[in-house]
């Protein structure tokens, strides 16, 4: 079989595939199939009544699939920022609420609560966004403190939510920072 201009792409990554798996075969481009055109020679003929195909061989190798760019400069749908929101609260509610503030088990539990956080996000299952997580913990002391931030963004696209807690101890702050990725 050869591959033609109006195959689909599976269909010709197969022939390609079994072209390599099986070296006598050699595969050359015939300007006759149209400028991108490629034929398949020596092997099987499509007339074949073989039903063994290379698929079924063991082997190791993977294949790889590289997709092609979609050129989409909007996202389907918007990230949920009422949806982060309600991750935030809940996750910060029961990592922090009842804990006494102690400097090593803050540092550990920052990175505790990203995990956390990145993976309940990511169960949204919201494609071709980049996720940016950031939590502080620090000791409430009478002192004060003021986090900011400063993103290259894209208000219809782009956004993020953020939550804070305190309780006798420490205060806790995270934020979730969803960006559009072409």
């Amino acid at each position: 079989m050869q591959p033609t201009l109006k195959m689909d792409g599976w269909k010709k990554l197969m022939i390609l595939y079994k072209a390599i798996k099986r070296p006598d075969k050699k595969i050359s481009k015939g300007l006759s199939e149209g400028s991108h055109g490629m034929r398949i020679t020596g092997g099987r003929t499509k007339d074949s009544l073989s039903n063994v195909s290379c698929l079924d061989d063991h082997h190791d190798e993977r294949l790889t699939v590289k997709f092609e760019n979609t050129y989409r400069l909007e996202p389907q749908t918007r990230f949920p920022a009422p949806a982060l929101q309600q991750i935030l609260k809940d996750v910060l509610k029961s990592y922090l609420e009842e804990e006494q503030y102690e400097v090593e088990w803050s540092r550990q539990m920052t990175k505790t609560i990203c995990e956390v956080v990145r993976a309940r996000v990511k169960e949204l299952m919201i494609r071709r966004y980049k996720v940016v997580v950031m939590v502080h913990i620090g000791q409430l002391a009478g002192q004060s403190m003021e986090v900011s931030s400063r993103c290259l963004w894209d208000p219809s696209s782009d956004t993020f939510a953020s939550w804070s807690l305190k309780n006798t101890s420490l205060y806790g702050v995270a934020s979730v920072y969803a960006v559009y990725h072409e």
